[in-house]
Protein backbone atom coordinates (compact mmCIF):
# COMPACT_ATOMS: atom_id res chain seq x y z
CA UNK A 1 0.00 0.00 0.00
CA UNK A 2 1.53 3.59 -1.14
CA UNK A 3 0.91 6.27 1.10
CA UNK A 4 1.50 10.02 0.59
CA UNK A 5 1.54 12.54 3.39
CA UNK A 6 2.14 16.26 2.65
CA UNK A 7 3.01 19.14 5.18
CA UNK A 8 4.27 22.21 4.38
CA UNK A 9 0.84 24.04 3.81
CA UNK A 10 -0.27 27.31 6.23
CA UNK A 11 -1.40 30.86 5.46
CA UNK A 12 0.93 33.48 3.69
CA UNK A 13 1.20 36.99 2.43
CA UNK A 14 1.38 38.16 -0.66
CA UNK A 15 4.93 37.76 -1.65
CA UNK A 16 5.89 35.39 0.91
CA UNK A 17 7.53 31.58 0.54
CA UNK A 18 6.35 28.54 1.42
CA UNK A 19 7.70 24.84 1.28
CA UNK A 20 5.96 21.89 0.57
CA UNK A 21 6.64 18.01 1.45
CA UNK A 22 5.65 15.00 0.28
CA UNK A 23 6.42 11.90 2.24
CA UNK A 24 5.87 8.27 0.67
CA UNK A 25 5.98 5.00 1.82
CA UNK A 26 4.88 1.65 1.03
CA UNK A 27 7.04 1.06 -1.92
CA UNK A 28 9.98 1.83 -4.48
CA UNK A 29 10.22 5.41 -4.72
CA UNK A 30 13.39 6.23 -6.71
CA UNK A 31 12.27 6.02 -10.14
CA UNK A 32 8.25 6.73 -10.09
CA UNK A 33 7.23 9.95 -11.59
CA UNK A 34 5.66 12.69 -8.99
CA UNK A 35 3.84 15.52 -9.38
CA UNK A 36 2.12 18.38 -7.66
CA UNK A 37 -1.38 19.43 -8.38
CA UNK A 38 -3.93 22.08 -6.75
CA UNK A 39 -7.39 22.72 -6.17
CA UNK A 40 -9.45 26.23 -5.42
CA UNK A 41 -13.00 25.84 -4.31
CA UNK A 42 -14.98 25.49 -7.07
CA UNK A 43 -12.41 24.75 -9.51
CA UNK A 44 -10.97 21.29 -10.94
CA UNK A 45 -7.55 20.31 -9.73
CA UNK A 46 -4.57 21.27 -12.22
CA UNK A 47 -1.20 20.56 -12.54
CA UNK A 48 1.43 22.43 -10.62
CA UNK A 49 4.45 20.47 -11.20
CA UNK A 50 5.93 17.36 -12.12
CA UNK A 51 9.14 15.53 -12.04
CA UNK A 52 10.32 12.25 -13.93
CA UNK A 53 11.40 9.19 -11.99
CA UNK A 54 15.02 10.03 -12.44
CA UNK A 55 14.64 13.80 -11.29
CA UNK A 56 16.63 15.14 -13.76
CA UNK A 57 13.39 16.24 -15.77
CA UNK A 58 10.96 18.73 -14.93
CA UNK A 59 8.04 20.72 -15.78
CA UNK A 60 5.82 23.32 -14.87
CA UNK A 61 2.54 25.20 -15.04
CA UNK A 62 3.24 28.46 -17.07
CA UNK A 63 0.92 30.15 -13.87
CA UNK A 64 4.16 29.11 -11.53
CA UNK A 65 6.97 28.61 -13.44
CA UNK A 66 9.66 31.10 -12.05
CA UNK A 67 8.37 30.97 -8.84
CA UNK A 68 7.79 27.54 -7.87
CA UNK A 69 11.00 24.58 -8.08
CA UNK A 70 9.99 20.91 -7.67
CA UNK A 71 12.63 18.68 -6.04
CA UNK A 72 13.21 15.29 -5.26
CA UNK A 73 15.15 13.35 -2.53
CA UNK A 74 15.29 9.64 -3.01
CA UNK A 75 17.35 8.92 -0.20
CA UNK A 76 14.08 10.37 1.90
CA UNK A 77 11.62 8.97 0.23
CA UNK A 78 10.38 13.29 -0.36
CA UNK A 79 9.28 15.41 -2.91
CA UNK A 80 9.12 19.06 -2.25
CA UNK A 81 7.64 21.95 -3.90
CA UNK A 82 9.36 25.00 -3.23
CA UNK A 83 6.99 28.24 -3.90
CA UNK A 84 8.49 31.98 -3.80
CA UNK A 85 6.56 34.99 -4.63
CA UNK A 86 3.19 33.82 -3.61
CA UNK A 87 0.01 35.28 -5.11
CA UNK A 88 -3.52 35.55 -3.91
CA UNK A 89 -4.53 32.88 -6.71
CA UNK A 90 -1.88 30.53 -5.40
CA UNK A 91 -4.93 29.59 -2.50
CA UNK A 92 -5.87 26.28 -3.08
CA UNK A 93 -5.48 22.70 -1.66
CA UNK A 94 -2.25 21.02 -2.72
CA UNK A 95 -1.72 17.44 -3.57
CA UNK A 96 0.75 15.25 -4.16
CA UNK A 97 0.76 12.36 -6.66
CA UNK A 98 2.74 9.61 -7.71
CA UNK A 99 2.64 6.82 -9.72
CA UNK A 100 4.94 3.94 -10.65
CA UNK A 101 5.61 5.26 -14.18
CA UNK A 102 8.81 6.85 -15.16
CA UNK A 103 7.99 9.58 -17.68
CA UNK A 104 7.13 12.75 -16.83
CA UNK A 105 3.47 13.76 -16.35
CA UNK A 106 1.05 16.56 -16.26
CA UNK A 107 -2.25 15.22 -16.06
CA UNK A 108 -3.93 13.51 -12.87
CA UNK A 109 -4.98 10.34 -15.21
CA UNK A 110 -1.28 9.47 -14.96
CA UNK A 111 -0.95 9.27 -11.47
CA UNK A 112 -2.57 6.54 -8.88
CA UNK A 113 -1.30 7.36 -6.16
CA UNK A 114 -2.71 10.50 -3.88
CA UNK A 115 -2.02 12.32 -1.12
CA UNK A 116 -4.62 13.99 1.40
CA UNK A 117 -4.12 17.34 0.36
CA UNK A 118 -2.75 20.34 2.15
CA UNK A 119 -4.00 23.97 2.87
CA UNK A 120 -2.12 26.98 1.00
CA UNK A 121 -3.74 30.54 1.35
CA UNK A 122 -2.40 33.66 0.14
CA UNK A 123 -3.45 36.81 1.53
CA UNK A 124 -3.28 40.43 -0.21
Amino acid sequence: QVQLVESGGGLVQAGGSLRLSCAVSGRTFSSSRMGWFRQAPGKDREFVAAIGGGGSITRYADSVKGRFTISRDNAKKSVYLQMNSLKPEDTAVYFCAADEGQSIATSTARYKYWGQGTQVTVSS
